[in-house]
């Protein structure tokens, strides 16, 4: 892993530190070479499965030897069957005992390499998972900014197909490593028993198998360009399309606009799009089967040539005849499979180069990280705050100044796309500026850990996520040992939950979603947002930050929330985001926000007599509540 360092707008100045060789046009990936990823996976199996190297051993020479020890049995049946012809005795005991002796030595091979295959198989397994859960443990300590990038997401679909199966990325090389170990050790034992007979048995047999693995490489970088590397991205529209014809959230619109049509053909032209590529890569290994299998031919005959003419020229016996015949199939074969593993050895290094490129991006915290002071106030203070989303040119936040004192509650308003929602993310620290600071008492907040900046916040976001938990562990966001039950429900009724949950048979203990439990229970738009409510006021971190927390609420849970505001809210501090500018009279300061910049900060009042932007917008909102009045609705 690289050490990490506070990324200051974009995750291109840590990678300006690596020296090694960059792959592809992404100049976040990095090509470490087959010996390193080598290295690489044998620390993995050190590291998770140390007994798996001995059983590796074990199991290279016990498979090994079941390769070419018939070839050895046939041949000296044969020269013992000949031997008594020719003596004209029938005497079976000593060919019982070649028998049986050959057949104990294969019985203990088969055995060994079985007991071996297996065990390996498991800790392979295991060893591949582990690397899955440090994958997934990345994903989730990475910087929020990073993720949203369309490349780091198309990384960490690749990171996920090295570690999705058993032949590919991490388990694929400890499995290649076997085999390749398995081959060599063959080869070696079979090219020096063929090389007696005739050494240019063995030149032919190189040449031709190192020509079918020469097309063997080619097929398989064509099928990485052409296909594989170009999957990800067709990878993440079948994502999209399968949550969105598969989701609840989407059924009614779906049923309401008829999109059933539309987005089934929407859906069938995303899975065509892989099936072309897949369908040209399958196209690929056909040709490079059929190439194999008329080499493999062309192979077959030298060899039966070479042997018929020794036993019609050199008298050779038809017990070597059978031994040299097994023995150069067995050659062949071991050095097909020993080439062919170089190929796989490059292919599952490729995707190993993108798992460790993945591994290798910038964690959220920096190895010199200060703790986050403790205070009874946290005055947080924009200085020249400007941000830039990836990828764009426009500016989302320009030159912002603004100062949130303690105990303060700022309502931030706005158009949509006015920047509100990246302020609060700049204030969240789920964005890093991409010009300015912004101090915590005085010390800017990137030099502190992540983890204890966020448990400053006590955050309701306007799409609440629900969790396949009970109902308590949705509103502590913890464990079931670190949950107080108690206190989870006393969140909940002060949140406007008391009737929802003597409603339900298990209280505070019920199941939500049925994702898991088929007893689960969905909460409605306004519900999800008071369970939100009340996991900030459980966390009871200082700030509050309230983005459209009424948004599904009706017009009493509304006003029974307003009502309640300050005394939720207590002496904390409050950030809150709104469309409805009636709410906004419940907060000390209003910051109204156009374009990126902040173009009115002041009071209710304030703004009000100066009769700019803000006052405009509650004007036409006010205007709008009268006409309900006036046309009798509500």
């Amino acid at each position: 892993m690289s050490t990490r360092t506070p990324q200051k707008s974009t995750v291109k100045r840590f990678f300006s530190k690596q020296t090694n060789k960059v792959q592809n046009d992404n100049p976040l990936h990095t090509e470490y070479g087959i010996i390193n990823n080598i290295y690489f996976v044998l620390g993995k199996i050190r590291q998770y499965s140390p007994a798996l190297l001995l059983i590796m051993i074990i199991g290279v020479i016990t498979n090994s030897i079941t390769e070419y020890l018939w070839s050895f049995i046939g041949k000296y049946v044969i020269d013992l069957i000949q031997i008594q012809t020719e003596n004209s005795t029938h005497d079976i005991a000593p060919l019982l005992h070649l028998v049986i002796f050959m057949a104990l030595i294969e019985l203990v091979c088969l055995l060994s390499g079985s007991a071996a295959n297996n065990r390996i198989w498991y800790n392979m397994l295991y060893a591949r998972m582990r690397t899955t859960s440090e994958r997934v443990a990345k994903s989730l300590s990475m910087n929020y900014q990073t993720l949203e990038q369309p490349e780091i997401l198309d990384m960490h679909n690749k990171a996920l197909v090295a570690t999705s199966g058993n032949e590919q990325g991490i388990e694929g090389m400890m499995r290649v490593v076997y085999d390749f170990g398995i081959q060599f050790l063959t080869m070696i034992v079979t090219i020096c028993a063929v090389a007696i007979l005739d050494w240019r048995m063995i030149v032919i047999l190189s040449i031709l198998s190192y020509i079918q693995f020469l097309f063997f490489r080619y097929t398989i970088i064509k099928d990485r360009r052409m296909v594989w590397e170009k999957l990800p991205p067709t990878r993440r529209k079948i994502e999209y399309m399968a949550q969105v014809t598969q989701n609840f959230q989407y059924a009614k619109d779906i049923r309401l606009f008829h999109m059933k049509h539309w987005l089934a053909v929407k859906h069938h032209d995303v899975l065509m799009e892989k099936q072309d590529k897949m369908l040209y890569s399958r196209n690929l290994w056909i040709y490079n089967s059929i190439f194999s299998h008329g080499l493999s031919f062309l192979s077959q005959i030298c060899v039966y040539g070479i042997l018929i003419y020794s036993v019609l020229s050199r008298d050779m016996s038809i017990g070597n005849f059978t031994l040299y015949l097994g023995l150069s199939t067995t050659f062949t074969s071991a050095l097909t499979q020993f080439l062919n593993s170089i190929g796989h050895f490059k292919e599952c290094s490729m995707q190993i180069d993108d798992y460790r490129s993945f591994m290798d991006l910038p964690d959220e915290d920096a190895q010199d990280c200060i703790p986050v002071p403790k205070a009874s106030h946290y005055t947080f203070e924009f200085r020249d705050v400007s941000y830039q989303y990836h990828g764009t040119e426009e500016y989302a936040l320009k030159n912002l100044n603004l100062t949130l004192h303690a105990g303060e509650k700022l309502a931030v308003v706005g158009l949509n796309g006015a920047g509100k929602t990246t302020f609060i993310k700049l204030l969240l620290r789920l964005y890093d500026p991409t010009t300015g600071v912004i101090y915590l008492n005085g010390i800017d907040i990137r030099k502190f850990r992540c983890r204890d900046y966020y448990e400053l916040f006590s955050p309701v976001f306007q799409n609440v996520e629900l969790f396949a938990f009970p109902m308590s562990e949705n509103v502590s966001m913890k464990s079931p040992d670190d949950t107080d039950t108690a206190l989870s429900e006393q969140c909940l009724i002060r949140a406007g939950m008391k009737e929802k949950i003597d409603s339900l048979p298990e209280g505070i203990s019920s199941q939500l979603l049925k994702i898991i439990h088929d007893n689960g229970v969905d909460l409605s738009g306004g519900e999800r947002q008071k369970l939100a409510l009340a996991r900030a006021l459980y966390k009871n971190a200082p700030v509050i930050v309230l983005d459209e927390p009424t948004a599904a609420l009706d017009a009493l849970a509304e006003y029974d929330l307003y009502r309640n505001f300050n005394e939720i809210i207590g002496d904390k501090s409050a950030v809150y985001i709104s469309h409805r500018l009636s709410s906004t009279r419940f907060c000390d300061n209003i910051a109204m926000f156009k374009n990126g910049e902040l173009i009115e900060y002041g009071t209710h009042d304030e703004l009000l007599r100066i009769d700019g932007a803000y006052a405009e917008m509650f004007e036409i909102q006010a205007q709008y509540y009268k006409d309900k009045e006036v046309a009798g609705i509500g």
